[in-house]
């Protein structure tokens, strides 16, 4: 890794970093500040003259753990992300942020940092909300699955009786259609009433996660729809239920495109990350999927409502995707985030290797 060129002042290929509202810092392969954004300074309470060419352990009196991170990451080329920071600038009040550490590549042989700011009431609130949430959906959607489920039996009679009286083979393939389906909605009303709903859990590649969510996307949008992937071929295996995944990811996805008009792009990345902190359990190792397009962004009156039953910015559309998607992956003891703006949406999925599990820090 070179390093011998000095920093005299901020790297100007990074200024279209500048126009972000998450706090950005670049840093070198000796964890000296290559660049900040404006958001970097009004997070740090400090001007870029006195941060960049700076060593990483100046941004804060509590900056030690960081910067081993940081360091090990950009010694292994593997991503990062601390949950649960808390930073304590030179300047102004302590605050708890989210960190998360991208190694870069050639040229600049660096490691770029994401801080966002994440209080510790609004991190508990927010888990606590989610748990509750997802007890109520399931609460809502297994007493719609028993209302649905009453009439199903009826309708397969009436069309075995139906069936029983016609002559025509092209017309009983007609009620055979109408059985099938009755008996796919009994199974699927079946697994919304189970309490404890059946798992497959075993090793699986991620990327055929995606790359099978990617054939279906295919398949239903052929034309002008491209999904581009940027996959970290490095990750292990995950232990999880393959359908169970698919389904989660394939509810955003499809979501995306449906969005879209089933014209555009979606981009698919997968990076591994170290250090992941999720629902108060620490894991040395985890996986973040991001869902990423450049349609019309979710609209701001929905976004705090997006994963709840029945909500839908989209006529015609069921509003239960993205809570299935996020009850699948919280299964897997992970963590479904998204960001969204007027031509940029991302959602991230991060899930754990649960075999990296550490014990609880005091």
């Amino acid at each position: 890794m070179d390093t011998s060129h000095p920093i005299d002042q901020e790297d100007a290929r990074f200024v279209g970093l500048d126009l972000l509202h998450t706090a950005i810092l670049v840093l070198d392969g000796d964890l000296r500040i290559r660049f900040v954004n404006t958001a970097t300074e009004s997070l740090l309470a400090m001007g870029r003259k006195h941060l960049v060419n700076s060593p990483l352990s100046q941004i804060s009196l509590s900056s030690q753990s960081l910067v081993e991170l940081t360091r090990t990451a950009l010694q292994q080329e593997l991503g990062f992300l601390e949950h649960e920071w808390v930073i304590q600038p030179l300047q102004g009040e302590s605050q708890v942020i989210s960190c998360t550490g991208t190694p870069l590549g050639t040229p600049v042989q660096g490691i770029l940092l994401e801080l966002r700011p994440i209080t510790q009431r609004m991190r508990i609130a927010r888990e606590e909300k989610i748990l509750e949430d997802q007890k109520t959906n399931r609460e809502l959607l297994r007493n719609l699955a028993h209302e649905i489920r009453n009439p199903l039996g009826g309708i397969r009679g009436a069309a075995q009786l139906l069936e029983g009286e016609l002559d025509s083979p092209e017309l009983k393939e007609y009620t055979q259609v109408i059985r099938d389906e009755t008996d796919r909605l009994q199974n699927l009303m079946d697994r919304l009433l189970s309490s404890r709903p059946s798992r497959q859990v075993a090793a699986l590649n991620i990327h055929e996660v995606l790359e099978r969510v990617r054939t279906i996307l295919l398949a239903e949008f052929p034309h002008g729809l491209k999904l581009e992937r940027d996959y970290d071929p490095s990750l292990p295996d995950l232990q999880g239920d393959r359908e169970q995944l698919i389904q989660a990811v394939l509810n955003i996805t499809r979501n995306a495109a449906q969005a879209l008009g089933g014209t555009g792009t979606i981009h698919l990345q997968s990076r591994p990350l170290r250090q992941v902190t999720l629902a108060r359990r620490r894991f040395r190792l985890g996986v973040m999927i991001r869902i990423r397009d450049n349609g019309p962004g979710i609209p701001e009156d929905l976004q705090k409502r997006i994963f709840q039953p029945l909500v839908s910015g989209r006529e015609g559309g069921s509003g239960l995707g993205l809570m299935l998607a996020q009850n699948l992956i919280s299964q897997h003891q992970g963590l479904v985030e998204f960001d969204s703006r007027p031509g940029e949406t991302c959602f991230t999925l991060i899930l754990p290797f649960l075999e990296t599990e550490q014990s609880a820090e005091p």
